[in-house]
């Protein structure tokens, strides 16, 4: 194993539209893609397109839907070992100028415990929050053992504050600052207090605000995407999260200001395609926009 991913399966339909119909009005999609969902979920994908397959504990259902999942995770290799629910969860995702409406069904009324693994030869874990009592359980045990644990802090979920309490990369959205009625600065403050290492508030077009391993803080710009190339930012964040991981594993003497730089080009190509599956980067594909902003 190389990393643990940890998080909610969704399934994401993604329709490209230039109005939302209502009553008995009907419209045809410019676009569409059908792909797995979920935040830890489509940055384990990421991780694995850029060569560094993980392993994921992931809500699965015993219906069609889940047997989708399943299949396109073989396809990338990734070893899925199932936190079994009763219905798969899925997402409407509506891109619009640069931002996205979502609609949700989510089923995360687990039938069973979460799995226990043999972590041997496990670098990296990877957690959005859901399924608190399994990314509290591996959270613990990995920084017991020295293995990087990672945090995508996408909103206020069930046990935040004690799994921050184990977290060496927190990497949230400034929705969660909303949330939690904090300025990115007071986040970055909240961060450091509760022991994470590095830390940070993704802003969408706006970048990243984080601070380093030696608690010094700064701006990291996105890259200036032309906005006609710009279909679909959601799902951004979730490649940035694996790209970031697949850096780290590719080179961890390196500094989190080399392995955010290259996620933030991974998170570019994500925005330039429609559906998850389709802004999967690959390591060339990183290497271009690179070279292509000098970043």
């Amino acid at each position: 194993m190389r990393a643990l991913f940890i998080g909610q399966t969704y399934i994401d339909v993604t329709l490209l539209c230039d109005a939302v119909p209502s009553g008995d009005d009907k419209t045809v999609a410019r676009d569409y893609a059908v792909s797995f969902g979920g935040n830890a979920v489509t940055a384990a994908f990421a991780c694995a397109k850029l060569g560094y397959v993980p392993d994921l504990i992931a809500t699965v259902a015993d219906d069609w839907l889940g047997r989708m999942f399943l299949d396109m995770a073989r396809h990338y290799k990734i070893r899925v070992h199932p936190r079994h629910v009763g219905r798969s969860s899925l997402s409407f995702v509506l891109p619009n100028n640069g931002k996205r409406a979502i609609i949700r069904a989510r089923d995360d009324k687990f039938l069973h415990p979460f799995p226990h693994l043999d972590l041997d030869g496990c670098r990296a874990l990877h957690l959005d929050g859901h399924q608190g009592d399994a990314a509290l359980y591996y959270a613990k045990l990995c920084r017991e053992r020295g293995i990087l644990t990672s945090l995508d802090g996408g909103g206020v979920r069930g046990n935040l504050d004690a799994l921050l309490g184990f977290i060496d990369v927190a990497i949230v959205a400034e929705r969660l600052c909303e949330q939690m009625k904090l300025t990115p600065q007071q986040m970055i403050e909240y961060l450091k207090a509760r022991g994470c290492r590095i830390g940070g508030v993704t802003q969408g077009e706006r970048g990243l605000f984080w601070y380093d391993e030696d608690g010094a803080v700064s701006s990291l710009p996105a890259l200036p995407v032309p906005a006609e190339k710009i279909v679909d930012t959601s799902g951004a964040g979730d490649v940035f999260h694996g790209a970031y991981i697949a850096s780290y594993l590719a080179a961890p003497e390196k500094g989190f200001a080399a392995h955010f730089r290259f996620a933030r080009a991974a998170a570019a190509y994500k925005i330039t395609h429609v559906g998850n599956e389709a802004g999967l980067p690959t390591q060339a594909d990183v290497a271009l926009l690179m070279r292509e902003f000098a970043a």
